[in-house]
């Protein structure tokens, strides 16, 4: 397995489009905008009604609650009901995109992906400047729930693809199964089919108070039990129509279903929705039997924390033997430093993005007459201080003139050292911006490799200022 980089570029929307709607749990009137994103910012969900307005990044370790849709909780700020707005953004395409509420859950619409996926429309998409990411499925990973029986997994394939496999056991719904091919066939196919219940369910949740918004137009019942007087007249009230009946094919007859599937695809538009949590885009066909949002979310983890442990082994593949990109002369004519405080000796990729240098640990370095001269080993600090030099070149090659500019640290979080570097090591250093460069400030990602290992991590930010 592996992240890779793909010759797709990334996509946002080209403009904000708003809809307007009731939540389903809530039943408060909401205001949903999708708002264009910077490259790598992903899917994030932004509360404009609090203070601050604070950022839920769509993201699986931020998932606290799965009974009815799938809740992400930050900071004690919460989003309910998460799934459909983001399986149209995945379905559509989307890299990068801002959704802004008014309230913690997005309006329920019809029940399906379909209105979220027309405002996506109608705001337009755009390419990006930057190449989008995938994880590669190499082996097979799975996550089985002992309790409900549910399995999901996912498979080598050339292409994101799902299958769905729904069973509940009962007359009025049982077996049934669905499949998207290719993400291009997910408006077509799967976009507007609507998340349904249970008679049993829905008696459950108007007793309990909690489908406030819910009525007949956005959800498919099943009636898996016989329609007493008393739960007639409750759903008359609570759906605000004169008149319930049962339809031959077990469902209330507020709508007409549109697929005899419908309800293993909007099983499969759930899986989409909540495997966007997982950040990165899936190279693999997922197989999921009996999903359900607890299934989908704690698979979506598993995948996030294989992804974070590949991106962080994920060793930049440079032939060495090959001519670099740049020199040391070439080097020390970009940046300030000098022997013996220079700290990389070639750099062989340089992009907008990312840069990747690398030093030849020897034991004629300066540092090593005094750190541990019976066990030398290159201090830590000083592998930050190359990590930081080789994100020097990065933000330094966007000026015309780098020799007139010096670049000082601004802080550093998050730095790691998991193996030690030693003369003869081969240290490869690999420098990816976290946002765009603004106003010569460069925040990074910064990784060091030695001996086919990662050594370091550090997350830098740096600034360039002109020599005066």
């Amino acid at each position: 397995m592996g992240i890779v980089n793909t010759e797709i570029k990334q996509k946002t929307i080209k403009s904000d489009v708003s809809l307007t709607g009731v939540g389903l749990h809530t039943g408060k009137d909401v205001t949903l905008t999708f708002k264009p994103a910077p490259i790598n910012s992903g899917l994030s969900f932004k509360r404009i009604d609090l203070e601050g307005t604070p950022v839920i990044e769509a993201d699986a370790n931020y998932v606290t609650n799965t009974q009815r849709g799938t809740c992400l909780e930050k900071n004690g700020v919460i989003i309910q009901t998460s799934e459909h707005v983001l399986a149209a953004l995945v379905g559509m395409d989307i890299d990068n995109a801002i959704i802004e509420l008014n309230e913690s859950e997005p309006p329920i619409m019809d029940g399906s992906s379909k209105f979220f996926v027309e405002a996506i429309e109608k705001a337009g998409i755009v390419e990006q400047d930057t190449f989008r990411e995938e994880f590669v499925i190499t082996d097979i990973v799975s996550y089985v729930d002992e309790e409900s029986g549910s399995e999901i997994l996912v498979m080598p394939s050339n292409e994101y693809q799902i299958t769905t496999m729904v069973d509940f056991g009962t007359k009025v719904l049982g077996t049934q199964n669905a499949t998207l091919n290719r993400i291009s066939d997910f408006k077509e196919d799967i976009s507007n089919s609507r998340t349904f219940s249970f008679l049993h369910e829905i008696e459950m949740l108007l007793e309990n108070g909690l489908i406030k918004g819910g009525d007949l137009n956005n959800a498919i019942v099943y009636v898996d039990k016989a329609l007493s007087p008393k739960t007639m007249e409750k759903l008359k009230v609570a759906f605000k129509k004169d008149s319930i009946a049962v339809k031959p094919n077990g469902i209330l007859d507020n709508l007409t279903l549109h697929h005899p599937n419908e309800a293993a695809r909007h099983k499969l538009l759930d899986v989409l929705g909540d495997l966007a949590l997982v950040g990165t885009r899936i190279r693999g066909k997922v197989i999921a039997n009996k999903p359900g949002h607890f299934v989908n979310t704690q698979f979506a983890k598993k995948l996030s924390k294989l992804i974070k442990n590949e991106r962080r082994n994920n060793v930049p593949n440079i032939d060495l033997n090959q001519p670099p990109l740049m020199d040391v002369t070439q080097i020390m004519a970009m940046l300030p430093h000098r022997q013996p405080f220079l700290l990389i000796d070639k750099v062989y990729e340089l992009t907008e993005n990312d840069v990747i240098a690398i030093k030849n640990v020897t034991m004629n370095e300066e540092f090593f007459k005094g750190h541990f001269p019976g066990a030398p080993v290159m201090p830590g600090v000083l592998i930050v201080e190359a990590m930081a030099q080789t994100g020097g070149i990065l933000v330094l090659n966007t000026v015309p003139d780098p020799e007139n500019y010096l670049t000082f640290f601004m802080k550093m979080d998050n730095v790691k050292f998991k193996q030690k570097v030693m003369p003869g090591d081969t240290l490869i250093f690999k420098c990816s911006l976290i946002t765009p460069i603004r106003r010569g400030i460069c925040h990074m990602q910064g990784y060091a490799y030695a001996n086919g290992k990662l050594c370091a991590e550090a997350e830098l930010m740096a600034q360039i200022t002109k020599v005066k």
